[in-house]
């Protein structure tokens, strides 16, 4: 592209960037790709505080993101590159005769190029009481610092008006930050653009069972204030009333095309620059936009990444005198919303003419998957909730007829379909990465032409999986895929530490009685590796590793003994599980939900006195939220005493074994699976593992323990037990599949011993047993021959190694409570150990639910802990209150 004498003080032509978002970012990145900032003066305007970062992430603050960690870009880019970043300085005006453009603080830069990246604004329904103390805007870091710092001084319950894909976000965070939460959505269903009624239904029930309230069609009418001024409540479109005391908007975003419209830029009707197939104005030649403030030449404007980054390389491109154009993309994503995942591609809504729908719906478990077929067999598009595993693939084939029965692409695993499609089917000019359109072939040519051996060096060469990393997974397929097609060898080590894989770390270990991971590091590590420290992908896995194969190799059982104490997870190191407020659960053991009367007045009567959250589980447990660390010893010390002991909810091990009431009580019963229920739950209580294990027992084929959905599932016939292996009931359903049928007691008690050592034996890190029945080679009839009909020849070893298990068995709690040692680690600041730190607030999840009270009434508790004098009173006050309440 021409460009007139170079204006200013430069002697070379001048790009000038005026915003600095994600797709700002990667325009400069196309502009260094294109030797553009080596013959240019490329000067930026970014209106923020600080440069480029990952906007689509913003929620993971509340779980311990940095603003840092979030950030797009470093200054050695920046530097390297001969960039003029100009951070906190936006672009006040432009003079289009003068090719100017005055920055806030005065500075005036001259352009021979100008680029607009201005994005978008948040839109803030004109209802009266929107400009009230506590409503916010949910778009940037410091809209999100500002909305962490109203809801800890002066919030209890909050509002989101927007159930789009931002909206959900900023609910998520509210409930990150201890406050009642609820959505509020003028269309008939969550996410309208993104997912069908059938997948708004899903993930309804999905956000309903955490905890937050959906209202759907209806509209915010007005904000409540009270006499400061501040938010008090919402009234709605339908008369109904909301009490809440901060009130997050996020109903959509608009062009920021204000500097556009004020220099005399063409604008659309609803706006957004006008632009040509190369992004640039069509008033003004030396004009480009990108992003969201662009409305792009087939008249729509893009409010996601891909579509951004698509236009910024076609403006980089064109200035470069490249051939490139933008004639429009599609709208689909990936996301993982509040724990969710949630994808559509194509034509998600099916709007082709006389196209078909293949649909697989599991209420129960909040999964949704929908393929749009046309009638030739062409893949159009489809909606994923619940499960997006497959995102990656079914992406990529839209607009091809796949090589599989569509329905196969849909079922889960084990529901009786046939295998998934694998990356290794895909075309060529399949787009594996849609926020940078790089395709398999691209992926393909940097493991052959570039000699890339790993996802980060395909990542650098390609920037496929830098947006946002969705397509990750499928590059590490694809990796692996083509570096044995080349032949070379695969590294299956388990991290940088390790060439061997868990399975035989684990065999060394057993073989060689190792009982430390530095010995194990030192003996057996990677070279470079040996003498370090580790990592932390290896020394949970090895620590668990060594805690199952304790008795048999003479370790300490106790998981915090010694060096095993620095190995383990955050759970791990004060056994029991952390929560989002930086409190910890507490979780006693109640084998197959049976408990004695006593035993309940002493949880009662320790919740009261603590004043924890507590909650009944699907695995027919009590779970107490809210003790702070030095809380915890306490609290054990009262259930030890009562005769409880820990439900290891905290470790990679057995959680549960659940029952209905068989035969005792049920008149369709046939077996006591109560009895089975609780003998097997204290056989394995404490079995570390590569992942947790869950368990259940049906009295009969009514199958109210739900069995099949369990890593170990029992049902009981007229005859016996039926044995049920490799199910997982959780965000990717898998139903279990029969091993063994008809057992007596001593024969499913020996079936289940050898399953579970021969899983821990051979499964990956964090690999649950669904995974594993489905990655190990032979599958379910190779783990048949070997734990029925003992084919290896290894059973008695498996049995052997169970019974040590069994037989040296020792409550952690009991063993921790007992040994003041051990104690010393339970405190929350180490420079006071016995009182938590002024400032910080411990806040309870959700108050107890009366039955009296209706949902929108229920408050939450904040208790705020001081040294000051008088804490054992200001404590007992509000003990008092809460039980009074």
């Amino acid at each position: 592209m021409s460009t007139t004498a170079p204006l200013g003080n430069s002697p070379r032509p001048t790009i000038v960037l005026v915003g600095h978002g994600m797709v700002g970012q990667r325009f400069l990145e196309a502009l260094a790709e294109r030797g553009l900032t080596g013959t240019h003066r490329v000067v930026v305007l970014c209106e923020e505080p600080r440069p480029a970062y990952d906007r689509m992430h913003l929620t993971s603050y509340f779980s311990g993101t940095t603003p840092e960690e979030l950030s797009m870009t470093d200054m050695e880019f920046i530097e390297r590159h001969g960039i003029e970043l100009h951070i906190g300085d936006p672009a006040q005006s432009i003079d289009r005769a003068a090719r100017t453009v005055t920055a806030r603080s005065g500075l005036t830069v001259g352009y021979d190029v100008l680029v607009l990246a201005t994005g978008s604004y948040p839109f803030v329904p004109p209802v009266p009481g929107k400009d009230a103390e506590g409503c916010f805007v949910y778009r940037t870091i410091e809209d999100v610092l500002a909305i962490e710092a109203y809801a800890k001084s002066r919030a209890t319950t909050g509002a989101v008006v927007g159930g789009g894909l931002l909206g959900l976000e900023a609910a998520g965070a509210l409930q990150g930050l201890g406050l009642a939460t609820h959505i509020v959505e003028f269309a008939p269903r969550l996410m309208p653009v993104q997912v069908d009624d059938g997948g708004g239904a899903a993930l309804l029930r999905t956000i309903q069972g955490m905890g937050m309230s959906v209202h759907t069609g209806t509209g915010t009418q007005e904000i409540l204030t009270g006499p400061d001024g501040a938010v008090t409540g919402m009234k709605l479109s339908d008369g109904s009333e909301l009490a809440v005391d901060l009130v997050v908007f996020s109903a959509g975003v608009r062009p920021r095309d204000q500097l556009a419209r004020d220099s005399g830029l063409a604008v659309g009707e609803r706006g957004g620059i006008t632009v040509d197939e190369q992004c640039r104005s069509v008033t003004d030649p030396h004009v480009f936009a990108i992003g969201e403030c662009a409305l792009a030449a087939d008249g729509r404007v893009y409010g996601l990444v891909a579509p951004g980054n698509e236009q910024a390389v076609t403006a980089a491109a064109t200035i470069a005198a490249d051939e490139a154009s933008f004639t429009g993309s599609d709208l689909s994503t990936k996301l993982k919303l509040l724990g969710v995942d949630v994808a559509s591609f194509g034509d998600a809504h099916g709007t082709t003419e006389d196209s078909l729908d293949v649909v697989y719906s599991d209420s129960r478990s909040g999964l949704y998957k929908k393929l749009v077929i046309g009638r030739d067999g062409t893949l159009l598009g489809g909606v994923l909730v619940g499960d997006a595993e497959e995102y990656g693939t079914l992406r990529a084939l839209t607009g091809s007829v796949p090589p599989v029965a569509p329905e196969s692409l849909v079922l889960p695993a084990g529901v009786g379909g046939p295998s998934q499609l694998g990356p290794g089917a895909l075309p060529d000019d399949a787009i594996i990465c849609s926020c940078h359109n790089v395709t398999k072939g691209t992926i393909r040519g940097a493991v052959t032409e570039h000699s890339c051996t790993s996802v980060p060096e395909v990542k650098k060469c390609t920037k496929a999986g830098t947006g946002c990393g969705s397509c990750e997974k499928v590059l590490g397929q694809l990796l692996k895929i083509e570096l044995e097609a080349s032949g070379v060898e695969v590294d299956k080590g388990m991290c940088a530490c390790f060439a061997q894989t868990r399975e035989e770390l684990y065999e060394i270990i057993l073989a060689l009685r190792i009982t430390s991971y530095q010995e194990l590091l030192d003996r057996h590590g990677r070279e470079e590796a040996r003498g370090g420290e580790g990592c932390e992908t290896c020394k949970p896995a090895v620590a668990s590793i060594i805690a199952s194969l304790a008795p048999a190799i003479g370790a300490s059982g106790y998981v915090l003994d010694g060096e095993q104490a620095a190995l383990q997870d955050t759970n791990d190191h004060f056994l029991a599980n952390l929560q989002k407020n930086g409190s910890y659960s507490v979780v006693p053991r109640i084998p197959g939900g049976e408990i004695t009367p006593e035993k309940l007045i002493v949880i009662g009567e320790i919740a009261r006195d603590f004043g924890l959250y507590t909650k009944i589980t699907g695995g027919q447990r009590i779970d107490l939220f809210g003790a702070r660390v030095e809380q915890l010893p306490m609290i054990w010390t009262r259930l030890v005493d009562a005769g409880f002991e820990s439900g290891h909810a905290y470790g990679k091990s057995l959680r549960t074994v659940k029952s209905c009431v068989g035969q005792t009580w049920c008149r369709y019963g046939v077996q006591d699976s109560v009895r089975m229920a609780i003998d097997l739950e204290l056989r394995y209580r404490g079995l570390r593992s590569p992942h947790k294990l869950k368990a259940a027992v049906s009295g009969c084929a009514r199958e109210c323990a739900e069995a099949q959905s369990k890593d170990f599932g029992v049902i009981a016939t007229s005859n016996g037990w039926n044995l049920y292996v490799g199910g997982n009931g959780g965000a990717t359903p898998r139903h279990a599949d029969l091993l063994a049928q008809d057992l007596s007691d001593a024969e499913l008690v020996r079936l289940i011993d050898r399953f579970l050592m021969f899983y821990i034996r051979t499964a990956d890190r964090l690999e649950r047993t669904s995974v594993w029945l489905e990655r190990i080679p032979g599958g379910l009839d190779h783990v048949r021959d070997v734990v029925v009909h003992d084919r290896l020849g290894i059973c008695d070893e498996l049995e052997t190694l169970m019974a040590a298990h069994v037989s040296n068995y020792r409550d952690e709690w009991a063993q921790t409570v007992n040994d003041p040692e051990r104690l010393a680690r339970f405190v929350s600041f180490v420079n006071a150990p016995d009182t938590p730190d002024p400032i910080v607030a411990f806040v309870p999840e959700r108050d107890q639910i009366k039955p009296d009270l209706p949902l929108l009434d229920i408050g939450h508790r904040r208790l705020a802990e001081t040294r000051a004098d008088g804490l054992e009173n200001e404590l007992e006050d509000v003990l008092e209150g809460s039980a009074q309440r």
